[in-house]
């Protein structure tokens, strides 16, 4: 009786180990259609072209009668499909969550800092309802110091849990995030792949800032600092090669900007068709001086497309004491098609 119980019990278990077998094997058939599936999806995306002339009128419209030549500019340049630019304007909040005094971003609780967010993204829909607005958080993720940090470079680099704390909040209202950095002492080759498990995720760009970028040696935040055409084609490779391994849309490098000497070389500035690169004018002032740095350094000297900064408290310093309006920026030849508050 024993025996014949032991006998089953064996048959039984061979069977039951036959048919997980055949079920593993089913499994791993389906597992590899589906993931075959998934690969003719992704081979489909990355084939799949941009509206070529939808991108390249936009371009005109944004040159917006500009009659130097130089703009619209690489009208036959297109990137990836997903693109962001030049299909919607990119309106960010700037700041660190540390300082008041650094940004709009760290002087209100999240709330409130989508409540005015909200308000200038309303404004731009109704300055230029033809295009759709992509908001932003512009998030410091490394500071340019005074003070020499533990590796006397100067520039001290935001904790996770911060940066996860402007993803968050960029998250409460469907927002894209830039992740900026300011080199100090060190430089992008070593900060931007610190920031890699960042910028891999799709909704986060980088931003780079010469300001800071000390490559005499000297303090930030004592001199105006440099960047040359070969730290921003660094940053441009760096982000092309993420989108190209990670399977995304077009990664967006922001280049502030607003003295002659914050970018040399400007024309061995090389484009992908993964990356968008947009000059900022980040300069700050009353309206005359604003409109000016724009013309002088990023509307004739031309790489991608352009952006324009704005500061709540400093542009109203000196007289007039008013900050340019959406309608004001309309106005500029090329139209920026990022905007940021500070």
């Amino acid at each position: 009786m024993n025996y014949q119980l032991s006998a089953i019990n064996t048959k039984l278990s061979i069977l039951a180990f036959v048919f997980l077998f055949v079920l593993s094997g089913c499994q791993q058939q389906k597992g590899k259609k589906t993931q075959e599936k998934l690969s003719v999806q992704i081979q489909e995306k990355e084939i799949t072209p941009i509206d070529t002339t939808a991108y390249q009128n936009k371009l005109k419209a944004l040159a917006n009668g500009d009659t130097t030549g130089l703009w619209p500019n690489h009208l036959h340049s297109y990137p990836l499909n997903g693109a962001i630019l030049p299909f919607k304007r990119i309106v960010a909040y700037y700041g660190n969550l540390y300082s008041k005094k650094m940004g709009i971003l760290g002087e209100f609780p999240p709330k409130e800092v989508w409540k005015r967010l909200n308000v200038e993204v309303a404004a731009w829909k109704k300055i230029d309802p033809t295009t759709p607005v992509q908001p932003a958080i512009h998030y410091i993720a490394v500071v340019g110091q005074g003070i020499p940090m533990k590796d006397g470079k100067y520039c001290k680099r935001m904790p996770d849990v911060q940066i996860d704390s402007a993803l968050a909040i960029a998250k409460m209202g469907n927002a894209i995030v830039f992740l900026d950095i300011q080199v100090a002492q060190s430089n992008v080759q070593h900060e931007v792949p610190l920031l890699e498990k960042y910028l891999k995720m799709p909704q986060v760009h980088l931003a780079i800032d010469p300001e800071f970028s000390m490559k005499d040696g000297s303090i930030p935040g004592h001199k105006i600092g440099t960047m040359d055409a070969s730290d921003i084609n660094f940053c441009s490779d760096y982000l092309a090669k993420l989108v190209k391994k990670n399977n995304l849309s077009p990664k967006i490098l922001i280049v502030h900007r607003f003295t002659q000497g914050m970018v040399r070389n400007y024309k061995n500035i090389i484009l992908h068709p993964e990356v968008q690169i947009v000059m900022n004018m980040d300069g700050w002032g009353e309206p005359v001086l604003k409109r000016s740095t724009y013309l002088l350094y990023i509307r004739k000297e031309p790489v991608q497309f352009t952006g324009f900064k704005l500061f709540y408290k400093n542009d109203l310093r000196k007289a007039p004491h008013i900050m340019l309006t959406p309608a004001d920026l309309m106005k500029l030849k090329p139209q920026p098609i990022y905007i940021q508050y500070q």
